[in-house]
Order: structure tokens, then C-alpha cells, then sequence
């Protein structure tokens, strides 16, 4: 990272390795998707043999090294809050959900029942990157979300996971109780949503942007 792009030659003098045992771990980072080979640049005539390759880490290896998203998105919300007060705060957190949801929520408002929108809003988290499943219980049926990319975040603004219950309301046509998250250190974020509620209007998909959710 400090150095790169950089020789597997180079890589071996600064840590005195052989160039063979350094060309395995190379090998392992490219397998991986954590490195990146390209040609070095030519500077003079060509030599004999192949030309020499550098390395470079991809998005992937650099990820090891850590990000700080949690503590900027933690400071932008914090920032809103003292500019905009808690109305913004809320107001980007149901913008947040409805992109979220984008064009995939009109798939789960065309399921028939409140059975099927679970199912269907279950798939379309889980593509998401939510690891969302629907499960049957004594009362209703309850949506897991087994992985939260904002869990960090929503520790600090609940209003994110406020957004979410209300936008799944709204989009299975029944009132839900949030009974668990990931935030509050629960181990999946668990919704409730009861088979025999009477049925409330539901989410107008007209409204939701359909841009690509970036996470």
C-alpha cells in the first residue's frame, strides 16, 4: 500500500524473502481479488525475457487496512441534527429506506397477501445485502434481517431503524412491531407483522427512486 505500485523483486529486498516466496503470497493476494498486476513501464530498451510486473492492492486489499464510513456517516448525522435539527434527521432517514427499497418495492406491494409481501420484501433485503429471511409464528410472520451495513450508525440514530419499520408498514399494508436490532446488540433485526391486522393503505412505489443503492 505504502509503496506499490512495486516488483515482486522489490517486494523481496525490503523484506529479505526470496523473490520465489514472495511470488506464492502475490499469487494468494491476486487469487483472493486483494491485488492487481500490471506491466511496469519500460524505461530504455527492452530486455531479454518478460518485462517485469508491478503490484498494487485493489479496493479489496485495502480494505484490510480499515474505513472510517461509520465515523463519518456517525459526523454528517450529527452535523444535520445540530443545522437542521431532528426533523432532518428523520426526513434523511426515510429518504435513506425509500432508496433503499427503490423500484424492488413495487415487486412486494403486487404479492397478494401479508404472507407473500413478507416473503417478497425478505428477497428484496436479502439482495440488499440484509441476509433477511421470513419466518412463520404462533401470531403472524416475523422478518430477520441477519446483517445490518448501518448497525454502527443507527446505535447512535435510532431514526434509521424507525424509518425502516414505517416504511415496512407502509409497504405490507398492515401495521408491524420492530421487537429486536441489531443496534441494541439483539442478533438479528426482527419485525413482526401480524397475519389478521386489518390492512392500511400502502406505500405509494410510484414515489421511491429507483437509483442503485451503493453500500
Amino acid at each position: 500500500m505504502e509503496q506499490g505500485p512495486i516488483t515482486a523483486a522489490a517486494v523481496a529486498a525490503e523484506l529479505e524473502l526470496s523473490a520465489p516466496a514472495v511470488r506464492r503470497h502475490l499469487d494468494a493476494l491476486l487469487a483472493d481479488g486483494e491485488a492487481e498486476a500490471r506491466s511496469a513501464p519500460r524505461r530504455g530498451p527492452r530486455g531479454r525475457g518478460r518485462p517485469a510486473r508491478q503490484y498494487l492492492l485493489t479496493d479489496s486489499g485495502r480494505a484490510r487496512f480499515g474505513h472510517g464510513y461509520d465515523e463519518l456517516a456517525v459526523a454528517a448525522l450529527h452535523y444535520l441534527a445540530e443545522h437542521g435539527g431532528e426533523a432532518a434527521v428523520r426526513g434523511f432517514a426515510r429518504s435513506r429506506v425509500e432508496t433503499l427499497l427503490g423500484a424492488g418495492a413495487q415487486q412486494v406491494t403486487a404479492a397478494s397477501g401479508p404472507h407473500e409481501r413478507t416473503e417478497a420484501l425478505a428477497a428484496l433485503l436479502t439482495a440488499r445485502g440484509y441476509a433477511a429471511q421470513a419466518r412463520e409464528s404462533h401470531t403472524g410472520v416475523q422478518l430477520c434481517q441477519h446483517h445490518c451495513p448501518v448497525a454502527h450508525v443507527a446505535t447512535e440514530f435510532p431514526e434509521l431503524c424507525e424509518a425502516e419499520t414505517e416504511a415496512f408498514a407502509a409497504l405490507l399494508g398492515t401495521h408491524v412491531q420492530r421487537l429486536a436490532t441489531i443496534a441494541r446488540g439483539d442478533s438479528a433485526c426482527t419485525t413482526h407483522v401480524p397475519l389478521d391486522a386489518p390492512e392500511i393503505r400502502r406505500l405509494d412505489t410510484t414515489t421511491i427512486p429507483t437509483g442503485r443503492q451503493s453500500e
